[in-house]
């Protein structure tokens, strides 16, 4: 099986800087954190590339507050626009972009069809939402999609989710993995859904009693989380870091950490949200945000933003005067 590459120390560059430790604050941080995952006294230029993940619910689909619009293949439509913002954003950002359908029950154009099971996960209140088969099906999809970018050229990686009926398996893989709340993990209770969602739930956490960690991603997720899961792998084996975009890629990269605790380690945080949830998931990965940003942001639009940030603090930091110099 192939290893996760040990993270590099520190370059001496960082500590020979002219400028005073912290003038820039955590972009400083940054470049420095690239540097050591490069194994380079100084990083290189980032080559990103993103890559989202479509797929219904089985357990959304009896909980009828989606129209058209919001739905799965809704969010699809207007993230293949080409007046998209995902889009929009990815080009501003230098990042290819790359959608992909595992299992969309509506029809869908414009994207990359891997589809394991067309009907979506199964409904996860009385049923696990992956066979075994296509749980790996799913993991290694990912895996390879994350080896095809870093083989095109990308050093930077992203991946989040398309999927609009994800919350409950979500906040399941919160509850099982994290030890949060029912309550907390579906947040709030300020949509309609809400009381629905709950009782979901609390019986697909009934029904996956006793589950073992390593398992509990196939039980209770579903088909992008298990997909995203095998990104971070990959591109961890590979030693090319992923960042993470809202609440859903980072539980992923959280049930991904059950396979090699390691993983967290080349992974970076794009932003965090109000959401005490997200705040959760991402102390238990041991990461802190680059932004706080008061609303999530799902599809890889928090990650696109924050991409030409950190192509500038790599760029700053090639340009700073050393005692040397």
């Amino acid at each position: 099986m192939m290893e996760i590459p040990v993270i590099n120390p520190e370059s001496e560059h960082y500590s020979s800087l002219l400028q005073p430790a912290g003038c820039i604050s955590r972009l400083e941080d940054v470049a420095n954190w690239f540097a050591k995952r490069q194994g380079k006294e100084l990083p290189d230029q980032l080559k990103p590339a993103i890559v989202l993940f479509a797929a219904d619910h089985g357990v959304a689909a009896s909980l009828s507050h989606q129209d058209s619009r919001s739905g799965t293949a809704g969010r699809v439509a207007h993230a293949t626009s080409s007046d998209s913002v995902i889009r929009k954003l990815a080009k501003e950002a230098g990042a290819s972009l790359s959608i992909v359908n595992l299992g969309v029950r509506d029809e869908i154009t414009g994207v990359d069809s891997e589809t394991v099971r067309e009907s979506g996960s199964g409904d996860i209140r009385v049923e696990p939402a992956m066979s075994q088969e296509e749980y790996w099906e799913a993991v290694g999809i990912g895996e390879e999609l994350a080896a095809r970018a870093i083989s095109d050229g990308a050093n930077l990686l992203a991946t989040s989710s398309l999927a609009s009926g994800d919350h409950v398996s979500v906040a399941a893989l919160l509850c099982e993995l994290a030890g949060v709340a029912p309550e907390e993990a579906l947040e709030s209770g300020s949509h309609e859904s809400y009381p629905d969602e709950l009782m979901a739930l609390e019986a697909s956490l009934e029904r996956a009693r006793g589950t073992p960690s390593h398992d509990i991603l196939r039980e209770l997720g579903g088909l992008e989380l298990a997909a995203m899961a095998g990104f971070f792998r990959a591109a961890a084996r590979k030693g090319v870091p992923v960042l993470l975009d809202g609440k859903a890629s980072a539980v992923a990269a959280l049930a991904a950490t059950a396979w090699d605790v390691r993983i967290a380690g080349w992974l970076l945080a794009s932003f965090v949200s109000d959401e005490s949830a997200h705040r959760i998931v991402l102390e238990e990965l041991g990461l802190e945000a680059m932004m706080h940003l008061k609303r999530s942001l799902s599809g890889g639009k928090g990650a696109a933003l924050l991409m030409p940030l950190l192509q500038a603090s790599l760029t700053l930091q090639r340009g700073l005067a050393t005692i040397e110099d």
